[in-house]
């Protein structure tokens, strides 16, 4: 009996220690748990941010997901049967096309009726039956004159608007100016945004229906005209200045936009830049125009220009963000570690500024020490 007790008394010390053991256990069990939770609130909490970030509307889209700005008749694409260039959507377009239009055309004309008018007078009255004996003049004091001075007077009468045009499109963009950096590749065109969160994407031409497989997104006529829609286009704001960068992967190409006057090289390992504003809203179309390859014709530009409001909701939408946002990231300098404050060696104030040498500095003007050790050694 004393037996069977004292074997009682070891089993019940023995319940007593495990339970103490399983009270520890259970104890020490939530920290991890608890900390699991936290990552995964944590976790939770920044899917949330992604989902609310990318449940904001895209301003350019239907909610069915078509586009909402089609392509106008007439307004930044080809049209069947008209000569002349497009309508011009910038200040330096408008400039150039009235170049074009009000001083070009007219001296060309002018000068192409004069040269006509000319070889009609020589063929009629210089013929040989008419003038059988032709004359033997050399020289002209007063043709000679007029055909040198008014030359130069029509080329400079050309050249003081040409250069003035030269000089507004290669005018710096101001600091208030949204970045577009193009990327040329074999064969489409690579988009970034770096002044508004990075914003990258890449655009390619839509197919026709009968060139994609079932289920695969074709090119509608709210696209854009054939050959020219792509899947994802450039959106820019009206009224603001845009620093076109361009550069390329590969092999030379050139981002061209007729309705901007916009035509700037994309070369790999270089940089080129212009800037533009445009003025009106509208979808707008272009190409690559330097010879890249097979599929050369098949690297179309789209810009949609809509307002500044609906473009910095465009931003936001994308993930990007403006500078105008308080999460937005600044563009100033960074302070230095320990630029604020004082160390050993600032000036002590109302001294003269002499700082006592540390003898731990070594003075360069000192005589190096003689030694023995190989100059290759180590």
């Amino acid at each position: 009996m004393r037996i069977t007790g004292l074997k009682t008394i070891v089993f019940a010390a023995g319940l007593a220690l495990a339970g103490v053991g399983g009270t520890v256990h259970a104890q020490e069990a939530p920290q991890p748990q608890g900390g699991t939770a936290n990552a995964q609130m944590q976790a939770q909490a920044g899917n949330d941010t992604v989902t609310a970030a990318a449940a904001l509307p895209d301003p350019t889209l239907n909610p069915d997901g078509s586009q909402k700005i089609t392509a106008s008749a007439g307004i930044g694409h080809p049209t069947d049967g008209v000569f002349g260039l497009q309508e011009q959507v910038t200040d330096t377009g408008i400039e150039a096309h009235n170049f074009h239009n009000h001083i070009l055309m007219p001296i060309i004309t002018a000068i192409s009726v004069f040269v006509l008018i000319l070889l009609l007078i020589v063929v009629v009255r210089f013929r040989r039956s008419a003038n059988p004996e032709p004359s033997r003049t050399s020289h002209n004091t007063f043709i000679e004159v007029v055909w040198t001075v008014v030359p130069v007077l029509i080329l400079v009468f050309i050249a003081v608007p040409s250069i003035r045009l030269l000089a507004h499109q290669y005018k710096p963009a101001p600091d208030n100016a949204v970045t577009l950096k193009a990327i040329g590749s074999q064969w489409y065109w690579s988009y970034e945004y770096p002044d508004n969160g990075d914003i990258q994407f890449t655009s390619n031409m839509l197919k026709e229906k009968d060139q994609v497989a079932a289920g695969q997104r074709a090119r509608t006529d709210g696209d854009g005209p054939r050959l020219l829609a792509v899947d994802n286009r450039v959106v820019l704001p009206v009224g603001r200045p845009i620093r076109l960068i361009t550069t390329a992967t590969d092999v030379i190409h050139s981002w061209a936009m007729p309705a901007f006057w916009i035509k700037l090289d994309a070369i790999p390992g270089r940089l080129n830049e212009k800037t533009f504003t445009i003025n009106k809203p509208g979808l707008y179309f272009g190409q690559c125009s330097e010879l890249c390859g097979a599929r050369h014709a098949f690297m179309p530009i789209v810009v949609e220009a809509v307002p500044e409001a609906e473009f910095a909701q465009w931003v936001r939408a994308k993930g990007g963000t403006m500078p105008s946002d308080e999460n937005a990231p600044s563009t100033a300098t960074p302070a230095q570690p320990g630029a604020d404050t004082i160390d050993d060696t600032a000036t002590p104030a109302g001294e003269s500024g002499i700082v006592t040498p540390d003898v731990n500095v070594i003075d360069a003007s000192a005589n190096a020490a003689v030694t023995t050790q190989p100059a290759t050694g180590n």
